[in-house]
């Protein structure tokens, strides 16, 4: 099974900015209850996923830093302590698993390393549930 059988569309997701600040990610993040979003840079490309163990380890090591000052500093200034790599569009769900073991979603992108969208690790657990039950169904049989 492809990839794209299980993508979620770019327009359909929650992503940032490189250059969007570390408030503009915690409101996002909070108003939308993820603890993890996609970051991309200007041309379109995946450059990594913030996570708010990312944004709390950069307000907690940054003298001074309160909340209120979040605005002026970058999430390209955030370092990521996870790494999420990406899959592309023609891979197949065996390379989707291992990942999902470790993340909420696989970022997906195409041959030109564009981020077109996600995969969440709920779409797949709910195939592979699926398919367990039909074995199980057609072992009954």
């Amino acid at each position: 099974m492809n990839v794209a059988f299980f993508l979620i569309p770019k327009k359909d997701i929650v992503y940032l900015k490189e250059n969007a600040t570390m408030r503009q990610a915690l409101e996002r993040m909070e108003y939308h209850s993820y603890s993890a979003v996609p970051l991309i840079n200007n041309d379109g490309k995946y450059v990594g996923t913030i996570t708010e163990g990312d944004l709390l380890w950069k307000l907690k090591n940054t003298p001074g830093l309160t909340f209120h000052n979040t605005e002026d500093i970058h999430l390209c200034d955030v370092e990521q302590h996870v790494q999420n790599l990406p899959v592309t569009i023609d891979a197949q769900i065996e390379d989707l698993i291992s990942r999902a073991v470790v993340q909420n979603f696989v970022p997906v992108v195409d041959d030109q390393q564009t981020f077109i969208g996600i995969v969440r690790r709920r779409e797949m657990i709910e195939y592979c549930s699926k398919l367990l039950l039909q074995k199980k169904e057609e072992s009954l049989d």
